[in-house]
């Protein structure tokens, strides 16, 4: 059977994640109907390279396709875009070797979050307004201490004694964009809600409620010491949040920090 890969832009605003569910409207279970539609076919696999929670959106998620069909790449995504909604979008189908695996395969992700430091008329969507000044030099001190392999116990709703919660990052970079401020996390591969709460927690510091060692004492903490409160307590908005870039073997890295929109 053919296996196609496909790269995948949506806004996750309106969706319960993208894993089908039951009783919910969800990024795959819109794709898996369009297959169904566009190829006759019932028997095939679509697999993304993760899930992203409800309200999460994806610049270039990544799913492998399975499935019998006489149409071309190019053919077959743009009649699988007619039947999508408007707010997601197949950017790429390219034909992939038989044993290619959307998740199994990837060797990095990268996540990107915005903070908007105004009040915005049209991207609450896609942003979270923080309305207190931010030091950003506090935050980057903080994001620091993430980098490397880490237990990630405290940023997850993930139960540690059913899933490993250690976790590498590769890096945490902050960078200004106008009146944004860009996070990108890329590692391994992520826990439930984990980037949200580091960006939560990343956020914290840059109020002034907690220290940057406050922050990495989530990471190692010593005779009991916390900060006072918890990362699942700092979460931060979905909206803001976006699947970047999925690695593979040979591709090269995610490149300079973009915002997704422009807001001066």
């Amino acid at each position: 059977m053919p296996r196609f890969k496909l790269v995948i832009e949506y806004a996750g605003t309106r969706y319960s994640g993208w894993q089908i569910q039951k009783n919910a409207r969800t990024v795959q279970g819109e794709i898996d109907r369009a297959i169904r539609e566009v190829a006759g076919r019932r028997e095939f696999e679509l697999y993304g390279s993760g899930r992203t929670d409800a309200g999460v959106h994806a610049l270039a998620q990544v799913a492998h396709l399975e499935l019998y069909t006489g149409l071309a790449p190019e053919p077959l995504r743009r009649r699988l875009n007619d039947e999508l909604p408007a707010d997601i979008h197949i950017l790429t189908i390219d034909k992939a070797p038989h044993r290619f695996h959307a998740r199994h395969d990837a060797v990095s992700r990268c996540y990107l979050y915005q903070i908007s430091r105004r009040r915005t008329a049209f991207a609450k969507p896609f942003v979270w307004w923080i309305r207190e000044p931010l030091d950003l030099g506090a935050m980057r001190r903080a994001a620091e201490a993430f980098a490397g392999r880490q237990d990630f116990a405290a940023f997850s709703d993930d139960d540690p004694d059913e899933k490993s919660t250690v976790v590498v990052l590769e890096r945490v970079e902050l960078v200004e964009a106008g009146a944004l401020v860009l996070v990108r996390v890329q590692g391994s591969h992520f826990l439930w809600k984990m980037v949200r709460r580091i960006v939560g927690v990343l956020a914290a510091v840059g109020r002034g409620e907690m220290t940057p060692e406050d922050a990495a004492q989530y990471l190692n903490p010593r005779d009991g010491a916390s900060p006072g409160v918890t990362p699942a307590s700092l979460t931060a908005p979905a909206a803001g949040l976006f699947l970047e870039r999925v690695l593979y073997a040979g591709d090269d890295g995610p490149g300079p920090i973009r915002p997704v929109i422009a807001l001066d």
